[in-house]
């Protein structure tokens, strides 16, 4: 599994503002709909759904919401860069702007789990969040993540 195969290249945003974490899961959920054509209230009560369990915020500025759901028919991925970083109720209690979001149908299993533990490697490595954050080209942002980190066994 490699990014290439969870995230389209029409999935990868650069947002210039958005006002609140329920927000945020809402264009989310948008663009899900457009990339994939997934069910955006879903995605979006999905997401909230997981989010109440704890936040996805992981620190250092990085949010990997992620949620199993209805209508989902593989592991699918959304990359927004913030343009200004947003309150995330993260670890760290550092406001987020790289967010790379995964939605996986209801029965993912073990897909799911590799696809997340790929993401979050990805963006634990500090050259490929620094070229996203010197970056605000949508396809750039792309060929950063899809070619940013060598596959390993998850």
């Amino acid at each position: 599994m490699d990014l290439s195969s969870i995230l389209r290249p029409d999935a990868v945003k650069v947002i210039s503002e958005t006002s609140s974490k329920k927000r945020l899961f809402q264009r989310l959920g948008d663009a899900a709909a457009s990339a994939y054509g997934l069910d955006s209230e879903t995605a979006v009560e999905a997401l909230l759904e997981r989010e109440s369990l704890g936040p996805t915020g992981v620190g250092n500025g990085i949010a990997l919401p992620h949620a199993r759901m209805n209508g989902a028919t593989g592991v699918t991925g959304v990359f927004f860069k913030l343009e200004r970083a947003l309150d995330f109720d993260s670890v760290d209690r550092q406001p987020v702007d790289l967010v790379f979001a995964l939605f996986a149908p209801e029965d993912a299993g073990v897909e799911h789990l590799k696809a997340l533990a790929l993401i979050s490697r990805t963006m634990r490595d500090s050259s490929v969040c620094s070229k996203l954050r010197a970056n605000g080209d949508p396809t750039t942002l792309h060929t950063v993540l899809t070619e940013g980190v060598s596959p390993k066994a998850a």
